[in-house]
């Protein structure tokens, strides 16, 4: 039994849950998202107030789907209702980020600066030259796009020195010895 699929969504006032076939669309005052679900393995009710969703079988796809489609639905509404952000931290010496339009400009100790173009639908703002804010609607986008940003250099061990998400603990190792 999955304990996440169990608990129905709720629905908040000023959101609005449809079904078409095997689309669900989630629309609420920051946009509108949607989403195929599994129809063959689960099904998904709306009804006063909650989204409620069921195995159609008890096999192993169909439990797996059920908690899956039920997070997925309630990423949707938080999305519309509050959205999502993602923090990230630049350490090191030189290494800043600036917006510039819709591209983020990094300087992290290349011998070029990156340019990294921000795809539609995510925000993303620099408080600080060694703060980055990635925001949306859409959980899955933001965070892959905080991803790549963290690709281009992720923290090493020595140091410290690259980008990290903000809280991230970095395990520190000891330099050589002499």
């Amino acid at each position: 039994m999955s304990r996440i699929g169990k608990k129905p969504v709720p629905i908040p006032s000023g959101v609005e849950v449809k079904m078409d076939g095997d689309t669900v669309t989630v629309k609420g005052p920051k946009g509108q998202l949607e989403t195929a679900i599994l129809g063959d393995l689960v099904e998904v009710s709306i009804g006063e107030g909650e989204v409620t969703v069921v195995p159609r079988n008890n096999s192993k796809p169909a439990r797996s789907a059920w908690g899956l489609t039920r997070s997925l639905i309630n990423n949707m509404v938080i999305g519309v209702t509050e959205g999502f952000q993602k923090k990230l931290e630049i350490v090191g010496v030189g290494y800043r980020a600036q917006l510039q339009g819709r591209n983020l400009k990094l300087n992290l100790g290349f011998s070029h600066d990156v340019i990294y173009e921000v795809p539609e639908g995510i925000e993303v703002q620099v408080p600080q030259p060694t703060e980055i804010v990635v925001s949306g609607i859409d959980k899955q986008k933001v965070g892959q796009v905080a991803a790549e940003i963290r690709a281009w250099r992720p923290p090493e061990p020595y140091k410290g020195k690259g980008v990290r998400y903000a809280g991230e603990y970095i395990f520190r190792k000891e330099g050589k010895k002499k």
